[in-house]
């Protein structure tokens, strides 16, 4: 196979022909990557297979293969003279890589981390190879082209392009692609319990914040930097019939039962919950955005005197925003159903069925407790159990308690020169958008630094339209690669702010 070069992934309308990679013997085809442009370094990284394999959704990760894109990193940042560690874990060749800059010292060290690892694919949904790292009409498409190794390769790029110029930093600057974020046990928590010495920091960035784009699809509006993560919980609806003859039914079935639970659930509507944080994100967002009826209902949320027209303009808000699955996870409780497991053989009525919910949680808003006892009331009708799935032989009342310790965790603070520069480096680069703190719509690898005090800023640096953020986890991901371009340089410029000498 001919060498792949930065020309087969910038040439306009057509799409590089690639196979996926997942051993260090196939690192020469990648040798003349360069790792100063993001669109070829993203490509390359969704090239290399690390996804987690998982066991359904019960999410119990079995370890994704990130060696060989560990190695692969380590050429890039050795070539350009950067100290790099690749930092192995109990699971064969699934590690963490770490690069460091050294800078002065002045200052404690800013970490970015972006983790190496993806989700799984429906591969037979795909209408381009989910690991060719294909460009074509301007998008890049692959897993983890938006999560998150998109993200990787600008953080990357981004800092690359200091070191070859020269820069000399006021403090080091750490790059660390993670592993373990999708599923598995040595992610973040186990290198940080471990190996705490290598990745101290006095502030984090990672994955979060969106630059949301405009009716057009593509200027951006709105940038925001997350300060405070969502947390999850697992739960199981089992419900229990007659196991029979298939030419005996009744009305005790247990699948039927369960699917009666499942759209009773699908129906609950959970308070809106305007915390301090998101109302600082939607304040700015009314002033910004491009779309006059969802100002309008912006306004009417930010304005509501009671629980009742709090709830009717957030739904409002919700119905109008052409990003609903960012902004309804900010404004309280989420349900998402995820799995269903029944039946043993064709000829069996089965006996049991079970399907499996996300329950996922704001903070400041909704008591993990009480949600689960709400949800146990509505299902009573249908005769359908729900328990509290957590970690192997944990009491219901620790997950829960677990749950709340994390969303009791407070927001990074404003206060930082990061945050500082980030804001700064978005006026420079998106003239005209706005930019706010936010809440993130999930949890990340952020939780073991917060955990210890230090601020973490979650950032997606890309501007991306609803279509993209849909596809994140999904069918035929893909990010803009002008997004990618942009969002380099509004990670070099925040960089750039950091020069001494």
């Amino acid at each position: 196979m001919s060498p792949w070069t930065r020309r087969n992934f910038l040439m306009s309308g057509t799409a590089a022909a690639a196979l996926p990679l997942s051993t260090s013997d196939a690192l020469a085809e990648l040798a003349d990557v360069d790792g100063t442009d993001p669109v070829a370094l993203a490509a390359a990284m969704i090239r290399f297979d690390t996804s987690q394999s998982g066991r359904g959704s019960t999410d119990t990760g079995t370890g994704a293969v990130t060696l060989p894109h560990a190695q692969f990193l380590e050429r890039i940042w050795q070539a350009a003279g950067v100290a790099t560690e690749i930092i192995p874990t109990p699971q064969e060749n699934n590690v963490h890589f770490l690069a460091r800059v050294k800078g002065k010292g002045t200052k404690p060290p800013l970490l970015f981390t972006a983790h190496s690892d993806v989700v799984t694919v429906e591969r037979d949904n795909w209408t381009q190879d989910p690991y060719g790292g294909t460009v074509s009409d301007g998008w890049l498409y692959g897993r983890g082209a938006v999560d998150m190794k998109g993200a990787a390769a600008v953080f990357m790029a981004a800092l690359l392009r200091h070191v070859k110029a020269g820069t000399a930093f006021d403090r080091d600057v750490l790059f660390l692609s993670d592993c373990d974020e999708e599923g598995g046990s040595f992610g973040a928590q186990w290198l940080v319990d471990n190996h705490y010495d290598k990745v101290r920091a006095g502030t984090v960035i990672t994955e979060g914040g969106w630059t949301l784009a405009g009716k057009d699809g593509s200027t951006p509006v709105l940038a925001s930097l997350t300060c405070r993560d969502r947390t999850s919980m697992l739960v199981a609806l089992t419900a229990r019939g007659t196991a029979t003859h298939t030419s005996h039914p009744d009305n005790n079935q247990a699948m039927p039962r369960l699917g009666r639970a499942v759209e009773r659930l699908r129906g609950y509507r959970p308070s809106i919950r305007l915390t301090p944080l998101s109302r600082e994100y939607f304040t700015e967002l009314a002033q910004h955005t491009d779309d006059r009826r969802f100002a309008a209902a912006l306004r009417a949320m930010l304005a509501a005197s009671s629980q009742s027209e709090l709830d009717s303009a957030g739904a409002e808000v919700i119905r109008c925003s052409t990003h609903p699955w960012v902004h309804q996870p900010m404004l309280g409780t989420t349900l998402s159903f995820i799995g269903l497991q029944a039946g043993l053989y064709t000829g069996i009525i089965p006996s049991r069925a079970q399907a499996h919910v996300r329950i996922g949680f704001l903070p400041d808003g909704d008591d993990p407790a009480k949600c689960v006892a709400d949800l146990r009331k509505l299902l009573v009708a249908d005769q359908v159990d729900l328990t509290v799935v957590g970690r192997p032989g944990e009491p219901e009342n620790d997950v829960i308690n677990r749950v709340r310790a994390a969303l009791a965790r407070p927001p990074s603070t404003l206060d930082t020169d990061v945050y500082a520069m980030w804001r700064k480096a978005v006026s420079e680069t998106y003239p005209g958008a706005g930019s706010a703190p936010s809440q993130f719509e999930a949890a990340t690898s952020a939780g073991p630094w917060r955990a210890k005090g230090i601020p973490v800023y979650g950032l997606y640096p890309y501007t991306v339209d609803g279509d993209t953020v849909t596809r994140m986890h999904g069918t035929d991901e893909r990010i803009r690669t002008q997004a990618l371009v942009a969002g380099t340089d509004l990670v070099h410029r925040m960089l750039a702010q950091l020069r001494v000498g």
